[in-house]
């Protein structure tokens, strides 16, 4: 794997390089260094899951056979794209929060210099996906489809962030408005697709198939990505901040969390009273009742309970698929997942 993963580094060099020299637009060394400097601090800085499972998933999905070095390349690029996705939308996302650090660094608009420029920055780097598909993937039949894929995507993550800024608005806090449904949609749009979809997606094209045939596995990944979301909602609360590389703050953002509508369905009108008068403060002492109720209500049953059916639900689903290199990409996804601390 970490063969794959130094690959994979390789290929954003090279794109990097590609972009900075586009002869779209003419570049002054300061335009160049900006943009560069700008790359390397939002780009490459996470885990690289959703990137490397492009190429996890391309493999499986050609069942055991090597793979040629242009496939490599191509399904590292792909892999590149998300992961630009991905820090165009954190970029923004941060600004949108107020955010103070992100991969344990500060955010790029808390850089010096950078500020709001950090928006236009955002839109570089969703403006850089496009060209790296158009020069990479303009000859392949499905290049129509990727950028499909892609701008329907970022149509859907963007309105889930929507439904979560309109959720939390300043001023209106009104937890009677959270429900499991609510929920429910706002994960389904805003990380699901992107981070569970979108990968899958890629390989599948890659492999010459048609996105209309598989809606089974965009159902079952899109369930995947909720499960998912439950667990980080869940670790925010209940998580090891030395694990999970954050403290986590849904409580005193009035977050949407899985664990308040849960709490929420829970508890009585005196327990509910209490919720109500400290969910959402900044005030630790507020906080700190509202893990303590969290203890009563045994959420951390209830998530056991949550993690368990989910796997099982997940399970069923994958094996009843009649293909069994759909089924490994899908099984790959879930074991990845499955009781994570972080």
């Amino acid at each position: 794997m970490s063969d794959i993963r130094s690959k994979f580094l390789e290929v954003y060099s090279l794109l990097k390089s590609e972009l900075l020299n586009d002869p779209a637009f003419e570049f002054t060394d300061d335009s160049r260094q900006w943009v560069e400097r700008m790359l390397d601090y939002n780009v490459p800085g996470g885990k690289l899951n959703r990137g490397l499972s492009v190429i996890d998933s391309y493999k499986l999905l050609k069942e055991g056979k090597e793979l040629t070095n242009d496939e490599v390349f191509l399904a590292c690029t792909l892999g590149w794209c998300i992961e630009w996705l991905q820090a165009y939308f954190l970029v923004l996302d941060d600004i949108m929060d107020n955010s103070v650090t992100r991969r344990g660094q500060p955010c790029w608009f808390r850089q010096p210099k950078v500020g709001m420029i950090a928006v236009n920055d955002g839109l570089i780097l969703r403006n850089h996906i496009p060209r790296i598909l158009k020069k990479h993937f303009r000859e392949k039949p499905y290049y129509v489809d990727l950028l499909d894929l892609f701008n329907e995507v970022e149509f859907q993550t963007t309105s889930g962030q929507m439904i979560d800024l309109i959720t939390t608005l300043v001023g209106e806090k009104d937890l009677s408005k959270y429900s499991l449904p609510l929920h429910h949609r706002i994960v389904q749009y805003k990380t699901a697709y992107y981070s569970f979809y979108l990968p899958v997606a890629c390989a599948l094209l890659m492999a010459g198939e048609v996105l209309e045939n598989h809606t089974i596995v965009k159902d079952i990944l899109v369930e995947m990505g909720t499960y998912f979301q439950v667990q980080d909602d869940y670790l925010d609360c209940f998580g090891d901040p030395e694990v999970i590389g954050k403290v986590g703050t849904d409580i005193e953002d009035f977050k949407c969390s899985w664990v308040v509508v849960k709490a929420l369905e829970r508890c009585n009108e005196e327990q509910k009273k209490l919720l109500y008068e400290n969910y959402g403060k900044a005030d630790q002492a507020c906080v700190a009742k509202v893990k303590e109720l969290y203890k009563l209500l045994d959420l951390q049953g209830v998530f056991v309970e949550y993690e368990r059916e989910s796997y099982e639900k997940l399970l069923k689903s994958i094996e009843s698929h009649p293909s069994k290199a759909v089924q490994a990409v899908l099984k790959s996804f879930l074991a990845k997942i499955y009781k994570r601390q972080k």
